[in-house]
């Protein structure tokens, strides 16, 4: 039998990630054959995966890449923000930011592109960072624009690293004027996005059953008030116009300056920039947002993981 050195379960450790006992035993079930034994580990690997596919993944990192005239953002769910930490998992969510830019922000076309030439795919390098940390992990989503003439800007909000945190925004400029007007101006408005979660561009990209259900709750309220038809109507179209005030970007107040909407920013900002300015399209990712996320019982997981001790 081949003798199962320290040197060589090492080796396997730094070539799999997996843990010392986990490379030890597939040396051992392989009699010493290295090669066969990451085969081994990655099929573990896949089963180990498996069996966590069904765990609640709300944490984790939102990443942003841009190149020149194009822009992606991806967002990479685990299940505690301790993983969201854990240097193997940042490195992943960086490295997936660079690989999505080749792609269109297709999530299943993302998974399937080469991870860095590493010879297997993006979804073969997430199985096996599964089984090496322990933990369900999810590429959630992904959204890629571009713009011509124009800038496109990245803004992470409190960022772990660069271009890594929990709440990413891309904002595409169309515009032939001065570029690095733009990418300030462009900063600008993502910080606001970051801030105010505007919910589309403008009122006509809203979608029409949120607006007539909103409208049919404001009427339904108005008409409660007695008040004779045209005063009810007039109500409507007040709160209407409130409404459109809050979720849509360029109706909303700016942040940095709540006197001026965000379109009257951009219209007087083109003044300074040399030529029209037009936000042509945004994306905003906030980390988590949208998924149930667990309650953990501390004592009693304690209390179970002490009862199989």
């Amino acid at each position: 039998m081949v003798e199962i050195t320290a040197s060589l379960v090492k080796s396997l450790r730094d070539k799999t990630g997996a843990g010392m006992m986990d490379c030890k035993k597939a040396l051992v079930e392989n009699n010493g054959d290295f090669e066969v034994a990451v085969d081994w580990l990655r099929k573990k690997g896949l089963s180990a995966a498996a069996k966590k596919s069904s765990r609640a993944a709300s944490e984790g990192l939102v990443a942003i890449h841009v190149e020149g005239e194009e822009g992606v953002i991806v967002e990479v769910n685990a299940e505690t923000d301790f993983v969201a930490r854990n240097d193997k998992f940042q490195g992943f969510v960086r490295t997936l930011a660079d690989i999505a830019i080749k792609g269109n922000g297709d999530v299943e076309a993302l998974k399937a592109i080469e991870y860095n030439g590493s010879g297997h795919s993006v979804q073969d390098e997430l199985v096996s960072l599964i089984a090496t940390i322990g933990e369900n992990m999810n590429i959630r989503r992904s959204a890629k624009i571009s713009v011509n003439p124009g800038v496109i800007v990245g803004y992470m909000h409190n960022q772990l690293l660069p271009g890594l945190g929990k709440i990413g925004v891309l904002v595409a400029l169309k515009s032939a004027g001065d570029a690095g007007k733009l990418q300030a101006l462009g900063h600008q408005l993502a910080m606001h996005i970051a801030a105010a979660r505007p919910e589309s561009l403008n009122v006509d990209s809203l979608d029409a059953e949120m607006i007539a259900r909103e409208r049919k709750i404001h009427e339904d309220q108005a008409s409660a008030s007695g008040k004779p038809a045209e005063i009810v109507a007039k109500m409507v179209d007040g709160r209407m116009r409130k409404y459109f005030e809050e979720v849509v970007l360029l109706e909303q107040a700016f942040v940095i300056d709540p006197d001026k909407r965000v379109s009257q920013v951009v219209a007087e900002a083109a003044k300074d920039i040399g030529a029209p300015v037009e936000i042509s399209a945004f994306v905003r990712f906030a980390c988590g947002e949208g998924v149930e996320k667990r309650e953990d019982d501390l004592a009693a997981e304690v209390a179970k993981t002490l009862g199989n001790a």
